[in-house]
């Protein structure tokens, strides 16, 4: 679980990077069962897809089916 929350973190730190170099990024994920949760501070300009950002670093990962300790990568909504 720590080197898919590392992931998720960095995914979303470069994502804000990557549309606005002047991003402020202070997120911690946090993930138990079928859930992954970004929280903490992020100040940017960028339109971000957390939502897309999560399940596109679970899949890439791996995680894809339902039988996965994540479930299936369409299997939880995100709320943010």
């Amino acid at each position: 679980p720590d080197k898919l929350c590392d992931q998720v973190s960095d995914a979303v730190l470069d994502t804000c990077l990557t549309e606005d170099p002047k991003s402020k990024v202070a997120c911690e994920t946090v993930t138990k069962d079928n859930m992954v949760m970004v929280a903490g501070e992020i100040t940017t300009q960028a339109k971000i897809d957390y939502d897309k950002v999560v399940r596109g670093v679970v899949e890439k990962i791996g995680f894809d089916s339902y039988v996965d300790d994540l479930s299936s990568v369409e299997s939880k909504g995100l709320c943010y």
